[in-house]
């Protein structure tokens, strides 16, 4: 239900006002195509969580390995964005990532020695 929220507060201003929005946060040149293309995602990742919370193991552990996936490409995409000299926010919204992608990657190995001793 977290990931919702925060995937949903993030989502709505990029998809409705993106320039504004980012460059209330710090970014002088903004694409909003791109950004709404981010908005888009978040919204779905978002909402697909809080769609298959009661689905079962299996469809949490396909959930679990995209969010993974997500966060860790996008440590990457951020680390060299910021090398480039990526706006300070930067800084924040990789730190976001870093938090999402240690809980994510927590409870993904958490799940897989649960299903090695099962």
């Amino acid at each position: 239900m977290f990931h919702f929220v925060a995937d949903i507060a993030f989502a709505v201003p990029l998809l409705v006002a993106p320039v504004g929005f980012l460059r209330a946060l710090g970014w002088a040149s903004v694409d909003p195509i791109a950004a709404r293309m981010v908005g888009a995602a978040l919204a779905a990742i978002g909402t697909e969580s809080l769609l298959c919370r009661n689905d079962g193991i299996e469809a949490f552990r396909s959930m679990l390995r995209l969010k993974c996936i997500w966060s860790g490409v996008a440590i990457g995409g951020l680390a060299v964005s910021l090398a480039q000299g990526a706006p300070a926010m930067t800084w924040a919204v990789l730190g976001v990532f870093v938090g999402f992608a240690a809980v994510w990657n927590y409870f993904r190995v958490k799940l897989s020695i649960r299903r090695a001793v099962d």
